[in-house]
């Protein structure tokens, strides 16, 4: 990446930026970049698929398990039965995702209960559900966008995080609504 900006990389028009956090790399594309108290923020999607690890139990409500070790041998299991579908589990910094070719969901089964989980109001379908230390897991993917936001320091994507998440993201909601309004 240059000093200007992220790097354009691959070969479609859309610019893709790598973000680096402990030690982990997660490959985004670019949707917008916002310039806001003399830095440049990044609104990103991920290039892979993000997917969240769900603990599910038939007399509880499916736990969303926030934070897991990349070693952890429950996501040694998700990749095996990955595997099987030719996808490969990546423990990418920010999020778990899933690469290789998925089917494109179908909106008629979002409202299957089964395939979905609701948190308020994100929404979810079920990628695979597996067993692993005598518990039920299911890796789901997020309906709605996952977006990440960055701060452009020096050429690099640096993970906006705590206080300074919490300070710029509603100025950059609001920046991102008037440019869509302007539309």
């Amino acid at each position: 990446m240059s000093a200007e900006g992220p790097s354009i990389s691959g070969s479609g028009d859309v610019p893709t930026v790598l973000v680096r956090e402990r030690g982990r790399e997660l490959l985004c594309f670019l949707e917008q970049l916002i310039p806001l108290d003399g830095h440049d923020y990044a609104l990103l999607t991920p290039v892979d698929t993000p997917v969240c690890l769900v603990r599910l139990e038939d007399d509880a409500e499916p736990e969303v398990i926030e934070s897991v070790d990349a070693a952890e041998p429950i996501l040694s299991v998700a990749d095996v039965v990955l595997q099987e579908h030719d996808l490969t589990l990546v423990r990418s910094a920010v999020t778990l995702t899933v690469s290789g070719e998925l089917e494109e969901p179908d909106p008629d089964d979002f409202d299957d209960e089964e395939d979905d989980l609701d948190d308020d109001t994100d929404a979810y379908e079920l990628l695979i559900q597996f067993r692993a230390d005598d518990q039920e897991y299911g890796l789901f993917i997020p309906l709605d966008p996952f977006f990440v936001l960055a701060r452009i320091t020096d050429g690099e994507a640096v993970l906006v995080e705590g206080e300074e998440f919490d300070r710029v993201q509603p100025r950059i909601e609001a920046e991102l609504e008037e440019r869509e309004s302007e539309d």
